[in-house]
């Protein structure tokens, strides 16, 4: 199974978080992208997509492995 690499620019660190999101000036409620984080990143990134009025949906990727 191939891991998930966080979609900021310049990382590649395994994702543990989904964000999802649309540009509501371009697409309407049904259209949604996803990008994905690590831990490091995911505030970055939602807080890029919220600044520009994208509603923005964060959850985790994966559940935690079971310790």
């Amino acid at each position: 199974m191939t891991e998930a690499v966080c979609s900021r620019a310049g990382c590649r660190a395994d994702a543990q978080w989904r964000i999802d999101w649309r540009n509501p000036r371009i697409h309407d409620a049904s259209r949604r992208k996803t990008w994905v984080a690590c831990d490091e990143h995911a505030p970055f990134l939602r807080d890029y997509l919220s600044s520009r009025g994208f509603p923005v949906e964060v959850a985790r990727l994966r559940e935690p492995a079971a310790q």
